[in-house]
């Protein structure tokens, strides 16, 4: 199935002329680490008719240190949220940010680990969306509820003891940024490091300098020297199970498969007996050893 959607070909879809019969419901994801503002930002200027989701809120339960900072909601609650944006079943969803879907590509896996298969991100995000000339719409939208009836489990995922022996006999990918992952700094997290056997896999290397994903053949070749092989089982992980979904996204596109370890660094360095490893070795200092 398709994970993309770009600019021109959502403009079709609004004007009618693509995807004759199936209405396509547009949602806002604007959210950033460190920018609590995404709805301010979705207020003074958006893709019209683009409701707004707030992710810390309706893409997240609360907080808990043994869950992680954005832990996956009640596929109930999930349901509800998915009900109050106006998706009915059979709909087709397009998701997007204005951070090369670093945020929107969480409601993507969401919708898709809730069985909702026709759910795209808008390609480049907003900014592709203003390159290309589209009007913007200010202010709320108000879409009347929908019906859409949504599930649970449909995209692989893993837990921290799964996580805790992936490196050895599989492919383990830590999303995020580079001084992240070899412990060089940590600005919300108690611990600095990786979890040991992981291999640094930035979100930032998914994409072009405009924002927009990779092709599909230079993603399989960022994948696989990373160490991406058929048979291998990989899964990925990142600060808070946010832009793991990107680097899932991105291994779609290039035609292979990841599970979600959701908790994240977040939650396996609150784990006293989790090891955290520095350095930029899957393994740390003693990576001679394993």
């Amino acid at each position: 199935m398709d994970t993309l959607l770009d600019a021109a070909a959502l403009k079709d879809r609004m004007d009618g002329a693509g995807a004759a019969g199936q209405r396509t419901v547009l949602l806002d994801v604007r959210w950033a680490l460190g920018d609590p503002h995404g709805h301010d930002h979705y207020l003074r200027g958006h893709v019209p008719g683009a409701v707004f989701v707030d992710l810390a809120t309706e893409l997240a339960g609360p907080a808990e240190p043994e869950r992680g900072r954005h832990p996956l909601p009640p596929s109930e609650q999930f349901q509800a949220s998915a009900r109050r944006w106006g998706i009915n079943d059979g709909d087709a969803v397009v998701a997007y940010d204005d951070s090369g879907n670093m945020a929107a590509a969480r409601l993507w896996w969401m919708l898709r680990n809730a069985g909702f298969s026709s759910v795209y991100l808008l390609d480049g995000g907003l900014a592709a969306w203003r390159a290309a000339g589209f009007e913007l719409a200010a202010g709320p939208e108000q879409p009347a509820p929908g019906n859409v009836t949504l599930s649970d489990g449909a995209m692989p995922a893993i837990d921290a003891g799964q996580a805790a022996s992936w490196g050895r006999r599989g492919l383990l990918l830590d999303a995020r940024a580079g001084e992240r992952y070899r412990g060089e700094i940590e600005p919300v997290d108690p611990r600095a490091g990786h979890i040991p056997g992981a291999v640094s896999a930035p979100t930032t290397g998914n994409l072009r300098a405009d924002g927009r994903f990779l092709a599909p053949a230079e993603l399989r070749e960022r994948f696989e020297q990373l160490g991406y092989r058929d048979g291998v089982p990989t899964a990925v992980y990142c600060g808070s199970g946010v832009t793991a979904a990107h680097e899932i996204a991105a291994l779609e596109i290039a035609g292979f498969s990841a599970a979600l370890y959701p908790g994240s660094f977040s939650e396996w360095c609150h784990g006293a007996a989790n090891d955290v490893v520095t350095g930029p070795e899957p393994y740390g200092e003693d990576a001679a050893s394993h």
